[in-house]
This record gives C-alpha cells, structure tokens and sequence, in this order.
C-alpha cells in the first residue's frame, strides 16, 4: 500500500527562536507552536527555510521536531502533520536526517534539490539523488522547490511527475517556485497513479493555489496569521469566491511585507504583534527592530492581525 499523504490544509512553517546567546529559544517555540496548535492549522513544517534548518545542529533538529510533538500533543492535537525538513548536499546525510526525523516523532520529510555543485546537478542526477533518498527514508517525503535557495535549480512539472510515478515513497511537493501552470499540472497530472499533495508555498498564491488542486498551502506568514488562512481555504470550499478574494488581497499584501522583512523579520513581527520571540536570527543573519514596522507595513500587518485575533 503507498504510504498516506499529508491531509489537505494549512501548514505553518514553524520559525526558530533564539536567545541573546544564540541557543535555542524553547520557551518562545512553546508560546509558538501553542497558538498555532489552537488555530486549526493542519500539522506545522518544521526546519524549513523559515526554520533555519542550515543553521542548526543535529541534535538541535531533533530537540526541535520532539518538541513540537509534545506541544501538540499536549494540546490534544496528536493527529497534526509534522513535516521536517531534511535536504541537505549528500545523500548520505539526507537519509541520516531522514531517519533522525522518524525518530523525532515526524509524519514526513521535506527534501530540497542538492545545490553546492551546481553544474553537476542536472536532471538524471536530480532524479537519482531524490529516488535514493525515497527508496531509503523510513518515512515519506516531499519534493521542496525552492530556486532562491538551490542555486537556481528549479524542479520542472515533468521531473516532478516522474519522480512521483516511479517512487510510491514520494508523495507531495512544495511548489515555493510560485508557478501556478507547473502546480496545476501536478496537481492534474494523469501519469501520478495515486493522490500526490502538491502545495502552495507562499500566502500570495494561495487562492490561486486552490483554484489550480493544491493540497493547501505550506506558508511563512501562516506563522502570523494561521486562522486567517483557515477561513479563506473555508470560504474557498464554501463557494464563496468574493470573500476568499478578499482574504486574499490582505494575505498577499502582509506577504509582500513580510518578505522583504526576511526571516528575522517574521521572528520580529512576531514578537511585537504577538509578545514572544524577538527578531533574532543565527549570524550570519542579523536582527530586525520594531523601527521596521512602520506606516504601511505596520498598517498592513496590525489589520491581518485584529483580524486573526477575532477568528
């Protein structure tokens, strides 16, 4: 029998908090991973890119996915998908992370395309690497797509489709690329012989994303405003359009600021609208103050906010 899939829903890729000293912040990943669990989210990502999966240790990986096991299970939502993240530049160490992962209490494995030797990642050794890496996980994985951060390596529609039809161990993908035709292909793609979770992966195509079959949204502001994504897949489903158009406008532009604030700049967000975390990433990356929320970010982001606080 194929292994299941992810079930259809929102997935917040959970951020990674840190103390002055650079330790991990437990305390604030609780309070975190708390409210997310409240929120009707249908499991969390965790070492993502949000997560700063390249910045942490082993052990810390783990410590962090048995962590948010136990909150979630804590808040009786045992049945919450957990999905690590595990793609590294060699095979080997994929597979190690993927077996940590298991042992960690995760449902599933989010697998970036190897990137340090870019010339050398062309198409057959891409399909090899993610086949080996499928054939060998004890838990199944999903395709991440993710250029910005692969080196411009970018999973086309039709290598995603083989790779889901040859391999039962991979089934889903995470479509960060933001194109829509290549997420609407797979999600259609008649060569997949059985249910294949293709997500979205950011807030600002995420209705388009549901219009094209996907499976939901994996998406860094769900951290921020996880009932607000809730509703709208809810008024999506419902049939009514103009609200989820709506919603959509107001994600789309928190995105938008989002983005540009970077990863920091979420941790940051959090801490000034929600009261835990701080804007304090691993150096290399820096911090980001509250000097950065100002006019029509903070405007943008305080409206999405009074919203989520009254779902």
């Amino acid at each position: 029998m194929s292994p299941s899939i992810p079930p259809r829903g929102i997935y917040a890729p959970v951020v990674a908090f840190f103390n002055e000293d650079e330790s991990l912040d437990l305390s604030a990943l609780e309070a975190h991973i708390t409210r997310l669990a409240k929120s009707g989210v249908a499991g969390l990502v965790v070492q993502g890119s949000n997560g700063e999966a390249p910045h942490l240790l082993h052990s810390e990986r783990q410590e962090v996915i048995a962590t948010a096991s136990a909150i979630l299970k804590k808040h009786g939502k045992s049945d919450a998908v957990v999905i690590a993240g595990c793609g590294v530049q060699s095979t080997r160490e994929t597979l190690l992370l993927c077996n940590e992962a298991k042992e960690s209490r995760a449902h599933f494995a989010l697998i970036l395309s190897p990137s340090y030797w870019t010339g050398a990642m062309q198409k057959p050794a891409i399909e090899k690497f993610f086949n080996d890496v499928a054939t060998s996980s004890p838990i199944p994985i999903l395709l991440y797509n993710f250029p910005a951060v692969t080196s411009g390596i970018d999973l086309d529609s039709d290598l995603i489709a083989t790779l889901a039809a040859s391999n039962p161990n991979i089934v889903g993908c995470k479509l960060t690329c933001g194109n829509l035709g290549k997420l609407h292909r797979v999600a259609h793609d008649a060569r997949i012989p059985r249910p294949f979770a293709a997500f979205a992966g950011k807030s600002d195509f995420f209705l388009h994303g549901l219009v094209a079959g996907s499976n939901g949204v994996i998406a860094a502001a769900a951290n921020m405003f996880p009932k607000v994504h809730v509703k709208l897949m809810a008024d999506f489903d419902e049939g009514n359009l103009k609200a989820a158009q709506d919603l959509q406008t107001k994600l789309s532009d928190a995105d938008w600021v989002l983005v540009q604030l970077g990863v920091a700049g979420l941790k940051a967000a959090l801490d000034r609208y929600y009261s835990y975390g701080g804007g304090r990433s691993r150096r290399p990356l820096g911090m980001v103050d509250g000097a950065k929320f100002e006019g029509r970010a903070d405007s943008i982001l305080k409206e999405l906010v009074d919203l989520e606080n009254s779902l």
